[in-house]
């Protein structure tokens, strides 16, 4: 790694601003270390594995990918998001095969839905619908990018609008393909995908992707990925939720939606009589029996207990029990289809799983297991249009036992936040890791204690539960940002406290004021950093993967410490999870799951060595809490100072 990564090495030699640090040499060499044992010794029963915490600035990827590449295996780096994959494709593997590795193959591979499947549009053309795609006027055409495109990739399409439901209609799904049956197998995208992916050394997916291939190869009857021992996951603080999705269960009315939409289409090109007309009758039955069924829900929007609702409303246990056997009877009557030509097993088999979904989210559970015993809870979310049911797994560091640590030789978990007041325990708990597994806490580069400042009020400022305190909040947000000369990313723990904000400050604030939900998120992200004194207010997925090195981010104000709702069906389950077993839950959940929140909000200030700024949190818990240290432990090392003159000076210099 000295030949790569050192004053004189590669890196130094070939790139004008590259400075050889530290912290990325001695997490190259753990990787390094961990994936040279031989391929002739005996697997493990469980994966070696390593838990690298990078921050900001490192140059974590690198220090990952050559060791990865150098090693000789096929290696699939796992991320959470599409950005992180854009740098590793475009960034870092053309530098890798121009100085390192010039026969290096890498490949991106997304989940199934983003690439076109030939058959779906031939059958939209069938039905002469194909014209629906252009409804904006476009004289583009699907035909001419086919003939051009090599993997079909939605993400060519950029004349296609992002929001346009119409890729539905054409993109490849499971429960649709007909596998070697159809007669589109020799052009398909698909195929062609896999056939590149096995040749090539590095597969990079995101964290879905991984555990849908996990899952198939637990049951031994395939795989989505080509085979592989070694998996490096960045962004690996998402890993237990992601998983937690992957594990549990779902079923909406969009699902149903979905498939009487496909079933009726079918019917209407390749049926004819009584047939079609049985097929159409049995969709538009369950169409009415969905909407039916939903309309026993309360409207109100949000997430909620699904038993309590179910013991109350016996109506709906009867419209449930219509549910299934409207999906029953679909399920028969394309029985008789099922051995000929087409979709038929497909819908069949949709069907038939969306059934087993509903009764085992909605089946009658024992009330009286231990809470040590539940392994799932069951809830429903209201949005404007959908409405979904859920069984989510309440603890899942034994699903990973028995699928990622024991179907992999070598894992790496890396991420800028992982630890929680200076350890690692709190993630290692959570994804079932033993205590002894290595470790490595790098900090970054940057210099924090001459270039930020962290601000938190003093103690006449109200605590977030405290009387005046959003008076105070809108206050203290229009003196910083005036200091700043507006160049703030405003984040909040809810969209209640930002729209409050956002319109208390309108016309209180001389600078371009952007608010989320107004235009899509990158949009956002363009015209802030364009207009160098807009501020940005944001909750949510702002609080991470937002980059915007220089001057028009120089103030990040956090408005409370960012703790999750306690109602949230699924964080109920693992507090009361934890008070079964006599643990202490806000203290071992709640509050390390809001610590890795705000390190991920503070870590949007300083994106390179050059940038310079103040991190806000108003919330004077950090200090009249005893929890409060624990957060402060957390935060980058940069002086803290209670006096808002001492934030003006830092402007003013």
């Amino acid at each position: 790694m000295d030949s790569v990564f050192g004053p004189n090495g590669i890196l130094a030699a070939h790139l004008d601003e590259y400075e050889s640090r530290p912290g990325q040499m001695t997490m190259a060499k753990a990787i390094e270390q961990l994936l040279c044992e031989s391929d002739d010794d005996p697997p493990p029963d469980r994966a070696a594995a390593l838990v690298v915490e990078a921050e900001t600035g490192l140059g974590k990827t690198l220090a990952y990918l050559i060791p990865a590449i150098q090693s000789g295996k096929r290696v699939v780096i796992s991320t959470n998001t599409r950005n992180l994959q854009d740098q590793i494709l475009l960034r870092e593997i053309p530098l890798i095969q121009q100085y390192i590795d010039p026969d290096l193959k890498a490949l991106c591979v997304k989940g199934r839905q983003n690439y076109l499947c030939l058959y779906r549009w031939r059958q939209l053309q069938a039905a002469g619908r194909q014209a629906e795609l252009f409804a904006d006027g476009t004289d583009k055409t699907l035909d001419q990018w086919i003939e051009a495109t090599v993997h079909g990739d939605r993400s060519e399409l950029t004349w296609l609008a992002a929001s346009s439901p119409l890729w539905q209609k054409i993109c490849c799904l499971s429960h649709f393909c007909l596998g070697a049956s159809c007669p589109e197998a020799t052009g398909c995208f698909l195929n062609r995908l896999r056939r590149d992916a096995a040749a090539s050394r590095l597969l990079i997916v995101n964290h879905h992707l991984l555990f849908s291939d996990l899952a198939v190869r637990k049951t031994g009857y395939g795989e989505v990925l080509p085979r592989y021992e070694t998996v490096i996951f960045d962004e690996a603080h998402h890993v237990e939720n992601v998983a937690t999705t992957f594990f549990g269960f779902t079923f909406s009315r969009y699902q149903i939606i979905d498939l009487t939409s496909d079933v009726e289409r079918s019917a209407e090109v390749e049926l004819a009589g009584k047939r079609q007309q049985a097929v159409l009758k049995a969709a538009t039955r369950m169409a009415g029996t969905i909407d039916r069924f939903v309309a026993t829900f309360p409207e109100e929007r949000g997430r909620f207990l699904l038993h309590e609702l179910m013991h109350s409303q016996s109506e709906m246990l009867t419209l449930r029990d219509d549910l299934l056997a409207a999906l029953e009877h679909l399920a028969k009557t394309l029985d008789p289809l099922s051995a000929t030509e087409g979709p038929w097993q497909q819908y069949a088999d949709r069907t038939q799983d969306l059934s087993a979904r509903l009764n085992l989210i909605m089946a009658d559970h024992f009330d009286d297991l231990a809470m040590e015993e539940v392994r799932y809870t069951y809830w429903f979310e209201r949005s404007e249009r959908n409405l979904t049911l859920f069984a989510t797994p309440v603890d899942v560091a034994a699903e990973l036992q028995s699928t990622l640590f024991a179907m992999v030789r070598y894992c790496v978990l890396t991420s800028a936040t992982l630890t929680t007041g200076g350890n690692f325990s709190y993630f290692l708990e959570r994804l079932g890791l033993a205590k002894e597994t290595p470790t490595l806490s790098l900090a970054s580069p940057f210099d924090y204690q001459q270039r930020t400042l962290v601000y938190i009020p003093d103690s006449r400022f109200p605590e977030p539960t405290g009387p005046g305190y959003q008076q105070a909040l809108h206050a203290c947000l229009e003196t910083l940002i005036t200091h700043a000369q507006g160049r703030t990313l405003v984040l909040f723990t809810s969209f209640a406290a930002m729209d409050h904000a956002y319109h208390n400050l309108l016309d209180r604030l001389p600078y371009p004021l952007l608010l989320q939900g107004e235009a899509p998120r990158r949009t956002l992200l363009r015209q802030f950093s364009q207009k160098t004194d807009s501020v940005l207010f944001a909750v949510a997925s702002f609080w991470e993967g937002v980059d915007i090195p220089g001057e028009s981010l120089s103030l990040v104000i956090i408005d409370k410490l960012p703790f999750e709702v306690p109602s949230d069906p699924v964080i109920m389950a693992r507090i009361n999870r934890i008070k079964s077993l006599g643990g202490k839950p806000f203290f071992e959940y709640q509050v390390p799951r809001a610590i890795l929140t705000l390190r991920q909000g503070a870590g949007r200030l300083m994106r390179t060595a050059s940038d310079c700024g103040v991190i806000a949190i108003l919330d004077t818990r950090l200090f009249t809490k005893g929890y409060g240290r624990q957060f402060l432990k957390s935060l980058p090392p940069s002086p803290v100072t209670r006096d808002m003159e001492e934030v003006a000076a830092f402007f003013a210099r």
